[in-house]
């Protein structure tokens, strides 16, 4: 049994304030002591060898201290059973009250308490037949009858305490559960908001820094030809209208499961290469992957191709990116980008789409002015969480030639 429902019991025993229940026990308890006090004064009374007149006051009025006293058997139990103990030395008349005493001592207090009474109420069962020894019936005999009552109503305090333990029990581990529960309904959720920020973070991240490049061309050159211009500006609402639309589904899946959420596949990272190659990146995709690839290692892997394209127009804009991929059931898929050393002054594209420049002079620098970017780096954390969670490795660091690798190993198997 738990400490804290042993502490309970002896918290429960130790109130002052009663319930009704415990009115009616306790009430029915103190008439049961008083009935067997009166029944054992009426037999006295009429029995033919009634014992001396000083010692039949006395103990009357040790049976009568005793059914009083069993009011107080909930605040001090052990200190009035041990008064009744001594009582019961010399005294009949308190006997019933003496053993509901021992019975509130088994069921509020520990079984070693409960053991040290029943070994004293013994001892005081053995001076009672020393001390008034009842003509006609043997001593052994008077002790046995005594020893079999005591005995019962121990072993009854004795159950009645376990099964309180175990209910109390029960219900202690019942809150520990309902705790639990709700404690893993929180980490759910928190799970759920994790998930959704990663989806918005990998989403729209990759779109706005579409945005981000074309607006600032347009800002740099605000000479561009008028068909520069306009094709610029397409692009800019196109990726607009689309990080609206991913916004708008990534919003709506709040109110849905997680596995609910907008997920990719292996096979869109084409797809995603083809978009960056519109938007003015040069992005060249070596695919020797055999085989359908599972959906949580296609879709890990268009988020790492995914973050890898946006940190290269973040950071590498105007180099060469190139994005392979290989792989077969039970080797594991291999994703890699990488790309080129920024150059010291690029020379971008007229346009959002490469094609030859009608003017062979060198073109001006139109590349917007870096800005710090508050959350650098974080993008590469929760891709290495997200990559993680899939069983796998990422690796990202310089290369030999000035540039950028992004790699991950990804389980695929067999």
């Amino acid at each position: 049994m738990n400490a804290s429902a042993t502490a309970t019991l002896a918290a429960r025993g130790a109130g002052v304030r009663r319930r009704p229940r415990d009115w009616v026990v306790d009430t029915l308890l103190f008439l049961a002591a008083v009935i067997f006090a009166l029944l054992v004064i009426g037999g006295r009374l009429e029995s033919a060898t009634p014992p001396p007149g000083w010692l039949f006051t006395v103990d009357v009025i040790a049976g009568a201290v005793g059914c009083a006293g069993l009011w107080l058997r909930r605040r001090w139990p052990v200190g009035l059973a041990v008064m009744l103990v001594a009582f019961s030395t010399f005294s009949e008349t308190v006997s019933g009250a003496m053993v509901v005493g021992m019975l509130t001592v088994a069921i509020h207090r520990p079984p070693r308490t409960t053991a040290a009474v029943f070994v004293l109420s013994l001892v005081a069962g053995l001076v009672y037949v020393v001390l008034r020894p009842e003509p006609g019936i043997p001593a052994w005999l008077l002790f046995m009858i005594g020893l079999v009552v005591q005995s019962a109503a121990v072993g009854w305090g004795l159950f009645i305490r376990s099964r309180r333990q175990l209910v109390l029990s029960l219900r202690d581990r019942a809150n520990r559960a309902e705790t639990e529960a709700q404690l893993r309904a929180e980490q759910a959720q928190q799970r759920a908001r994790d998930e959704i920020a990663r989806e918005m973070h990998d989403v729209l991240g990759h779109r706005l820094s579409l945005l981000s490049v074309h607006a600032g061309a347009l800002e740099f050159r605000p000479d561009a030809p008028t068909e520069e211009v306009a094709r610029a500006a397409k692009v800019i609402r196109e990726n607009a209208h689309q990080a609206l639309q991913d916004l708008r589904e990534v919003i709506g899946v709040l109110r849905a499961p997680v596995g609910e959420l907008p997920q990719p596949t292996l096979a869109d990272v084409q797809q995603l290469v083809a978009e960056s190659g519109r938007a003015g990146m040069r992005v060249t995709l070596h695919d020797e992957t055999s085989g359908p690839v599972p959906d949580l290692t296609g879709r890990t892997a268009y988020r790492v191709v995914q973050e890898a394209l946006t940190n290269a127009r973040k950071h590498a804009l105007g180099t060469e990116v190139h994005v392979h991929l290989s792989g077969s059931p039970g080797t594991g898929l291999t994703v890699e980008v990488r790309n080129g050393a920024p150059a010291a002054t690029p020379t971008p594209a007229a346009g959002p789409a490469p094609g030859p420049n009608p003017d062979p002079g060198p073109a001006p620098n139109t590349d917007p002015e870096p800005v710090p970017d508050p959350g650098a780096g974080q993008g590469l954390v929760g891709l290495a969480e997200r990559v993680a969670l899939a069983s796998g490795r990422l690796e990202h660091g310089p290369i030999a030639d000035g540039g950028w690798c992004l790699s991950a190993w990804l389980p695929w198997p067999a």
